[in-house]
């Protein structure tokens, strides 16, 4: 049987699988989620048109011809709003944030002015819009906010809590059975055991388990089963509960490599063995039960390199 090309083996594995169901989350758990459903923006954001500057709020058309003196007639903090109307010549101290008073179509920042309390000169003449974030200039009421898909970092929780979602419908995180083969493995706890001729520490549970934290999943350590075909079809049965089975040995063409045998004494229906990638050759994948299965090599650095390519 020949080798198959890394690309006719990664185009099997995605055709062979589906999403996980939906669940939802808190939005403060979901970072690293995967979002299962699209968001549209509840609402405008900015709500309303407001000021990009600490300054003054100003009809355009007062400051054509500056210098000019305009009355101050209030402040607007951010969070706060205008009592009035802006109404010829005059001005409202803004800060950044804040609303634009009804009237105003302009900011003039304070370092182009002198500061004043009660009147301020304004030292330049501005255009319409100038210092103004307008309303909807982030997104618009009714667009997508975030596409389904997408994996939820700060900036996307950032814009869905802007939107007032605290909660959202995330892909359910694939539990995945992880167990190695070989007699000779003993677990780190039994390092000491290493010094007894064939002995070996099991790295590659802990590594698979790694592996499988970081791509997103949640991982269940089995135990270890040695070169028997019941002790693996044990293993087996007992990850019969999860979505995904890895395991790590047992499946090149040894006279010891029993966990291809064991998968299809089960009804394993294999759908790729031995890809063209060095190392990680013998990997083995295919289905039981509906339930996605991959055999990786034995070999620690073969294990980190057939998952990163096919798991």
């Amino acid at each position: 049987m020949g080798l198959m090309p890394l690309d006719e083996a990664v185009r099997r594995v995605l055709d062979a699988v589906s999403p996980l169901p939906a669940e939802r989350q808190p939005l403060r758990a979901a970072v690293g989620r995967v979002l299962a459903e699209p968001v549209l923006a509840r609402f405008d954001l900015p709500p309303r048109d407001n000021s990009a500057m600490d300054g003054y709020a100003v009809r355009s058309q007062d400051v054509a011809s500056a210098p000019v003196r305009l009355t101050v007639v209030g402040e607007v903090p951010a969070g706060g709003k205008a009592e009035r109307p802006l109404g010829p010549f005059e001005a409202y101290r803004i800060f950044t944030g804040a609303p634009l008073p009804p009237g105003a179509d302009a900011v003039v920042r304070q370092e182009d002015t002198d500061g004043g309390e009660k009147e301020v000169e304004i030292e330049v003449a501005v255009p319409p819009g100038h210092n103004v974030r307008p309303r909807g200039d982030d997104v618009r009421a009714g667009t997508r906010l975030v596409e389904a898909g997408t994996i939820l970092g700060p900036a996307e929780v950032a814009a869905l809590a802007a939107h007032g979602r605290s909660e959202v419908r995330v892909v359910r995180r694939p539990r995945v059975a992880v167990f190695a083969t070989g007699a000779e493995l003993v677990p780190v706890d039994r390092a000491g055991e290493t010094e007894t001729a064939g002995a070996i520490v099991d790295s590659n549970t802990p590594a698979m388990a790694a592996a499988c934290l970081e791509a997103g999943a949640e991982p269940v350590c089995l135990p270890a089963r040695g070169d028997d075909p019941e002790e693996i079809a044990t293993g087996i049965d007992a990850a019969s509960s999860c979505d995904v089975l890895l395991t790590s040995g047992g499946v090149s063409v040894g006279a010891y490599d029993f966990v291809r045998r064991a998968l299809e004494a089960r009804g394993f229906e294999e759908r790729l063995w031995r890809v063209a990638i060095k190392p990680g050759k013998p990997v083995l994948f295919g289905l039981l039960g509906g339930r996605p299965v991959f055999g990786l090599p034995g070999d620690p650095v073969s294990v980190l390199a057939s998952f990163e390519a096919l798991v």
